[in-house]
């Protein structure tokens, strides 16, 4: 909400505290429904089966990352179309609402169905690519903000003083992060990358020589010695910790003392809902994980009802989100290490952290002390809590059958896409401040109708777990299965390296699988190994 609603120069304290506060209280509700487990009267007379809502087990839900790109893409879409920040905040929660029908419908599905759409690599490059837009956004945040990094070409030497031909650039929104107290300093200073580092090395210290506890809890523990870090320091005097944020935070707050029109956007529809097929593979992959580690049985009705109960969840509390003014609701998949290591998946230990969820927002000096963190130091915390999204990512790949040609391709071609726009968004996206110029679609002199089909192509195409996800479920969809026999040999033959006799042995050996088989099928990388082989 900083960067999207408020708006530069991000004075509205008041409104970032209130954000917190809502995620805080609209997370706590969210918990309690989705661990507590209900089942929908008469479901059974009208689908001949049980409906639930929720999960039925410690499966903590929180605002979802997930949607944060959309939401801010839109958000600044809008205001450049002379929208306020509240009113195009408003437009997106309504949009939410609309589109979360789509994970009811998947909630009602059968369980083979979405097996079939849904399978572990359209699972895998989903979360991938989720983690990589994260870490890109963590980074912006590490430097110094979000703002001042997409800003930062105004800083080249080729542009300090005009742009184009002898057009001058506009001073606003500024190179200049002013989300570190009262420092002002331009993106990727020194001391902005020193706060955010201070919070990896001390992440680096517990797991070295923390306690399990100390592990568990590493990244807060790390967030709050950055924040001690950043507390007794100054830059010529100035503060990196604005004290004021947390003396001008109510002692008592709850939802709705902001409030914000429900709209519609419909440019965004079409984002949001490939953002809520993302959250409904997410939250399958996530909740048959928390049953695996919770040593329950994943070939009884109950696994099956508690798959559709947290689906249901996702969406009711996703709708309840936005009544609530705040971002959808979705279930996290921290749940699973934290079972893991504690050992513990007591359902009473979820209703406890829903109960201090709710407390934590309705005391909203908490929040004040949150406002007050640098931007600096909230990326070198995240930086690295959303490379743990990356990382599981990675993990679900593992798993995978990566010898198959055809999980290799669908794999390849999703996340050539997705990483690409990831990486370099501006080929379809606009650059902030400076609307309807992408050379993809300019669209400057389009009429408001297809302005706004113009936005919605812009913001899927530019949202890289969006197009990498859609692309992923088509190939999965008409790619055949490979031929039996037929796979991808990716290892590499360390031992041949250097040794002209193990060489001739290996290939003989890769001349006898080919005999085996036929040319047609015989993989591409052993013909390869045979080449390179011949050549050494």
């Amino acid at each position: 909400m900083k960067f999207t609603v408020d708006g530069f120069p991000f004075t509205n304290i008041e409104l970032q505290q209130y954000a917190i506060v809502a995620a805080l209280i609209t997370s706590g509700i969210s918990t309690f429904i989705n661990v507590a487990q209900f089942k929908i009267p008469f479901s059974e007379m009208v689908f001949k089966r049980p409906i639930y809502i929720g999960s039925g087990l410690l499966s903590v839900m929180g605002t979802s990352f997930t949607f944060l790109p959309i939401f801010e893409i839109a958000i600044r879409t809008m205001m450049m179309d002379g929208i306020s920040g509240e009113d195009a905040y408003g437009k997106m929660l309504g949009t939410s609402m609309l589109c979360a029908l789509l994970e009811v419908a998947f909630s009602l599905l059968p369980g083979k169905v979405l097996q079939r759409v849904f399978p572990p690599v359209v699972t895998a490059v989903t979360v991938t690519l989720l983690g990589i837009v994260l870490v890109g956004t963590g980074m912006k945040y590490w430097g110094g903000g979000v703002v001042c990094a997409e800003m930062i070409w105004k800083e080249h030497s080729q542009v300090v003083d005009s742009v184009g031909f002898g057009m001058p650039v506009s001073d606003v929104p500024s190179a200049i992060c002013t989300g570190n107290g009262k420092v002002q300093l331009p993106y990727g200073s020194p001391e902005y990358i020193g706060l955010g580092f201070s919070v990896l090395c001390f992440l680096v210290v517990i797991e070295l020589f923390g306690s399990t506890f100390m592990k568990n809890c590493n990244v807060i523990l790390a967030l709050l010695f950055g924040y001690f870090v950043a507390g007794v320091s100054n830059y010529d005097g100035e503060p990196y910790v604005n004290s004021q944020n947390i003396k001008d935070a109510p002692v008592v707050d709850f939802l709705w003392t902001q409030w914000f029109g429900i709209g519609l956007y419909a440019p965004a529809i079409v984002p949001m809902l490939i953002a809520y097929i993302v959250t409904t593979v997410e939250t399958i992959g996530d909740v048959s994980a928390t049953h695996e580690v919770s040593q329950l049985s994943t070939d009884t009705k109950e696994y099956t009802h508690r798959i559709q109960g947290s689906l249901m969840a996702d969406a009711i509390c996703s709708m309840l989100a936005s009544v609530f003014t705040s971002m959808p609701n979705t279930t996290f998949s921290q749940n699973n290490g934290v079972i893991s290591m504690t050992k513990c998946a007591s359902r009473r230990a979820g209703y406890a952290t829903g109960f201090w969820l709710i407390i934590m927002g309705v005391f909203a000096k908490i929040a004040g002390v949150i406002t007050s963190i640098p931007d600096s130091v909230l990326g070198g915390m995240t930086i690295f809590l959303f490379a743990n999204v990356f990382v599981s990512g990675i993990s679900l790949f593992g798993k995978l059958n990566m010898k198959s040609r055809r999980i290799r391709f669908i794999s390849s071609m999703s996340l050539a896409v997705g990483v690409g726009v990831t990486v370099w968004p501006w080929a379809f996206q606009d650059m902030r401040a400076s609307s309807y110029t992408a050379a993809f679609w300019e669209c400057g002199d389009c009429n408001e109708f297809m302005k706004g089909v113009r936005n919605g192509v812009s913001i899927f195409l530019s949202t890289g777990y969006c197009v990498g996800s859609v692309i992923a479920i088509l190939l999965n969809l008409i790619i055949p299965e490979d031929p039996e026999g037929v796979v991808v040999d990716g290892s590499i033959h360390w031992s041949i390296i250097g040794n002209e006799l193990n060489a001739k042995d290996v290939l003989e050996d890769i001349k006898d699988k080919k005999n085996e088989v036929d040319d047609d099928d015989f993989s591409e990388k052993a013909k390869s190994d045979e080449d390179d082989i011949s050549v050494a």
